[in-house]
C-alpha cells in the first residue's frame, strides 16, 4: 500500500468517525460556547500529549472568534469557576491529568464537556456532556494491511491510535466554522486577533 492509498483510507476513517458524532451533543456544545461568549464567561481547554496539541489549536481558534479561552498548564490561565466551560479532550478518557481536571472542574461548578472515544470512561462519567469521536480501539494481531483485510481485521491505518486526534482536529475546525456563522465573525476580523509576534 502506498502513502497515497494510506492517506485516502485514513480520510475515509476520519469521515466515518465524524459522521458518527451525536449532533445533539454538538449543538449543546455550540450553545454553551455561544453563552460563554455572550455572558463573558471563560473557557478552558484541557488535553495531554497529541490531544493537547489538538486542544491548543482549537483554543487558538476560539480566541479568534472572540471567546475568552485558556489552555490548562499555561502560566496565564486564570481561575475557573461556576458558569465557565471546561472542554477536556482525551481519546482514552482515562488519563490522570484529564480525570483530575474534570474532578476539580466539577467541584468548582464549571460545565464539563468530554471529547473522547470511550463513553463509559471515567472522564465521561464525571462530565456533564460527552461527545464521542471514534478512534482505534485495539491493535490487530496481523501487521500486514492486505492480510488484515483478508482476515476481516479492519483496524485504522492511522498509526498508534492517531485517528482520534485526526478526526477531532477536523471536527473542532467544523465547530469553529459554525461559530463564525452564528457569531457573524469573518476571517478578516479573526486575522486581526491572530498573533503578530511568533
Amino acid at each position: 500500500m502506498s502513502w497515497w492509498e494510506a492517506s485516502e483510507e485514513i480520510l475515509r476513517e476520519m469521515s466515518r468517525a465524524i459522521n458518527a458524532i451525536d449532533p445533539g451533543q454538538v449543538e449543546t456544545l455550540l450553545d454553551t460556547l455561544l453563552y460563554t461568549k455572550i455572558e463573558g464567561r471563560k473557557a478552558l481547554v484541557v488535553g495531554a500529549g497529541r490531544s493537547g496539541l489538538v486542544g491548543k489549536a482549537f483554543a487558538m481558534r476560539l480566541m479568534h472568534v472572540g471567546i475568552d479561552v485558556y489552555v490548562m498548564g499555561e502560566t496565564i490561565t486564570p481561575a475557573i469557576g461556576e458558569g465557565d466551560i471546561v472542554i477536556i479532550i482525551s481519546g482514552s478518557g482515562s488519563g490522570a491529568m484529564s480525570t483530575t481536571a474534570a474532578h476539580m472542574a466539577k467541584r468548582l461548578g464549571s460545565m464539563i464537556f468530554a471529547v473522547t472515544s470511550y463513553p463509559d470512561s471515567e472522564l465521561a462519567q464525571i462530565s456533564d456532556h460527552v461527545i464521542v469521536v471514534s478512534g482505534r480501539e485495539a491493535v490487530a494481531e496481523e501487521s500486514d494491511y492486505q492480510s488484515r483485510q483478508l482476515l476481516g481485521e479492519h483496524e485504522s491505518l492511522a498509526p498508534m491510535g492517531t485517528l482520534f486526534e485526526d478526526a477531532c482536529m477536523v471536527f473542532l475546525d467544523g465547530l469553529i466554522a459554525e461559530l463564525m456563522v452564528r457569531l457573524e465573525v469573518s476571517e478578516v476580523s479573526m486575522k486581526k486577533k491572530h498573533s503578530t509576534i511568533e
